[in-house]
C-alpha cells in the first residue's frame, strides 16, 4: 500500500529538489491518483499560485502560510500529498506530516536540511528522523565545479553573507549558490572585536 509514507527529498539550494518533487508528482498523476501540492507563501520565487523548479518545470500548489492549514485544505479523497520547501514551515509541521501519514496519505516533501550557516534548517532534523525514506542530492559547486556542494552560500554583494546576518531574508540583494565543503565560506565581523566586559571598575578613594 502507497499510503502512510513520507519521502523526504534534501540538499542544498541549486541540486534539483523541486524537479525530482515534480518528477514523482507527475508519476503520480499518471497513475491516476489524486494529488494536492502544497508551498509555504514565504516561498515567493514563483509568482503565482504554483511550485516551480530551476528548468521551468511547474504545478499548481496551494499556498499556506502556517502548517497547521495544510490538514484544512487536504480533502479525505486526496491520496498523496506534496510539500515544497518545508524547512520554512513552523515546528507543527511534524505533527502535521505525522497526521497525514496516520490518515494513509503518502507526503514527499523537500527542503534544505542545512541553512547559509550550516546548521540544522528549521524542523528538518525532525523530519529526517519520521520520514520512510530520505534522498540526500548534491549540486555541483559554483566555485570549483565539484559535483558533490551539500552547503547552500549566500551572497551579498557577490561576497560570502557574515554569519551574523539574519536566517531568512526577504526582499534583500541576497544570492545563493551551492557550494562543496571546502569551498564553503562563513565569515564572522565579530570574531576579531574585543568583547566587553561586566566587570565594573570603581575608581580608587584615597583619604
Amino acid at each position: 500500500m502507497e499510503g502512510y509514507s513520507f519521502e523526504l527529498i534534501t540538499g542544498p539550494m541549486s541540486c534539483g529538489k523541486t524537479e525530482e518533487l515534480l518528477r514523482r508528482v507527475r508519476r503520480c498523476i499518471i497513475a491516476k491518483k489524486k494529488v494536492k501540492v502544497i508551498s509555504p507563501d514565504m516561498d515567493t520565487r514563483a509568482k503565482g499560485d504554483y511550485i516551480e523548479s530551476r528548468n521551468g518545470l511547474w504545478l499548481d500548489a496551494i499556498k499556506v502560510k502556517h502548517a497547521i492549514q495544510i490538514l484544512s485544505v487536504v480533502r479525505p479523497d486526496d491520496e498523496v500529498i506534496a510539500i515544497d520547501e518545508l524547512q520554512f514551515f513552523d515546528s507543527n509541521i511534524v505533527k502535521v506530516i505525522s497526521k497525514l501519514m496516520s490518515d494513509g496519505k503518502k507526503v514527499i516533501g523537500t527542503g534544505l536540511e542545512l541553512d547559509f550557516k550550516a546548521e540544522p534548517f528549521g524542523s528538518m532534523p525532525e523530519l529526517m528522523c519520521i520520514a520512510t525514506t530520505v534522498d540526500k542530492l548534491h549540486a555541483v559547486c559554483m566555485k570549483c565545479g565539484c559535483e558533490h556542494a551539500t552547503r547552500t552560500q549566500r551572497l551579498i554583494d557577490g561576497q560570502p553573507a557574515d554569519k551574523n546576518s539574519p536566517l531568512i531574508m526577504i526582499g534583500g540583494d541576497e544570492t545563493y549558490e551551492a557550494r562543496c565543503i571546502k569551498c564553503y565560506e562563513l565569515p564572522d565581523a565579530n570574531k576579531d572585536k574585543p568583547k566587553k566586559s561586566n566587570v565594573k571598575i570603581l575608581p580608587f578613594c584615597f583619604k
